[in-house]
């Protein structure tokens, strides 16, 4: 298969190293010209389970250029989406299919309004991946499961291909008829984390070890779920806690949660798409969702520290 990932940062560095490692045709697309070079120089690193892989997969600083691919994976920030795809036309031929693996929620709907529903599926992954130097990657894979789907519920052709492409390359993946009950699952996960860990600026071995902070998420993740619920969204998740718990399976003592890694890297997060969808969704319904309220708004907090406006100066 001819794949393109849209954002090859730590996450789509995994996906799209184990899907070139398995014979698929992968350019990884990232606008940070170190790692690009490093790539490009030097193959790319997975280090996983003691274990490390070198990657002969080619990298590039945009898509200009490339022709249309089968499929396009969209792992760029969230709030880059839009931008992002309208500057990858080129990669969209009638037959592309555009997944999503982003954190959060609404993104394919973003995708949808600008290139069409009939080439967007979603996915969501629970495979984790931190980039140690430009062009190295922790992995984490092993019982990381990414769960796709079509919009509409059915159960089509081109997901069982995409399905079996990531089997085929180590990457356990399931097809589902209800893939907004994923993506909310998926959710819990991030909501139970992501916030806390950029808070605090723990990584998960420092933040599993500290009671106040797990009770702080599992509220989180009630509030969430009462949300999804007065939606009407099927989940699998039966208990707030197991969220808490699956976050942090099979990932090593110095992981760090998305939202940590982009505070480190003096960037923007996606607390809008995370902590931020359940409030909105919250206020939306007028049901109050107060913990992540306050997640939200240190996070907020925290972006404007790393910016701060100074004395006189517009908003």
């Amino acid at each position: 298969m001819d794949i393109a990932v849209l954002g090859a940062g730590s996450l789509g560095s995994v996906i799209g190293g184990r899907l070139a490692q398995s014979g698929h045709a992968v350019t990884l697309i990232n606008r940070n010209p170190t790692y690009v070079e490093a790539v490009n120089r030097d193959g790319l690193i997975l280090d996983e389970a003691r274990r490390r892989d070198v990657i002969r997969v080619p990298a590039r600083l945009t898509p200009e250029g490339l022709g249309p691919v089968e499929l396009v994976i969209v792992l760029v920030k969230s709030f880059h989406t839009e931008e992002s795809i309208r500057a990858a036309r080129g990669l969209l031929g009638p037959q592309t299919t555009v997944m999503s693996l982003q954190n959060g929620l609404g993104q394919e709907d973003i995708l949808a309004r600008v290139i069409g529903a009939e080439h967007v599926v979603a996915g969501k992954t629970y495979v984790g991946g931190v980039m140690t130097a430009s062009g190295v990657v922790s992995a984490g894979t092993t019982d990381k499961e990414t769960i796709i789907g079509e919009l509409s519920g059915a159960v089509t052709t081109r997901v069982c291909a995409i399905a079996n492409a990531f089997e085929t390359a180590g990457l356990a993946c399931s097809t589902t008829d209800n893939i907004r009950g994923a993506m909310w699952d998926k959710l819990l996960v991030n909501v139970a984390t992501g916030a806390l860990a950029g808070i605090t600026r723990l990584n998960y071995g420092n933040l599993y070890d500290i009671p106040e902070l797990a009770q702080t998420a599992i509220e989180a993740v009630a509030e969430a779920m009462d949300v999804a619920a007065l939606l009407g969204v099927g989940l699998k998740t039966t208990d707030p806690r197991q969220a808490w718990e699956k976050a942090a399976e099979g990932l090593a003592f110095t992981f760090k949660a998305s939202i940590l890694q982009s505070l480190e890297n003096g960037s923007r997060t996606e607390i809008d798409f995370i902590n931020g969808a359940v409030a909105r969704a919250g206020r939306q319904l007028g049901f109050p969702t107060p913990v992540n309220d306050t997640l939200v708004a240190c996070i907020k907090g925290l972006e404007r520290a790393l910016d701060p406006k100074m004395e006189g100066q517009a908003a």
